[in-house]
């Protein structure tokens, strides 16, 4: 059976932390900033870390 290919759109999206966390970008950024307030955005900033359910999923796509 041939070797599995990583899913490149997953590759894109989500990396692993140094400790095997799955990263992925915050949600909820892409439009309609101004209606939200400061805090808001500051915290949208960065990296969100997954839950071990999702990250089981991700970690699969990008292991295979």
């Amino acid at each position: 059976m041939p070797k599995l290919k990583s899913k490149s759109s997953v590759k894109k999206r989500f990396k692993l932390s140094s400790t095997g966390k799955v990263l992925a970008p915050q949600a909820n950024k892409r439009h309609g900033m101004i209606k939200r307030t400061n805090k808001q955005r500051r915290n949208q900033r960065g990296l969100a870390t997954l839950s071990p359910q999702d990250a089981r999923i991700i970690r699969k796509f990008l292991c295979a």
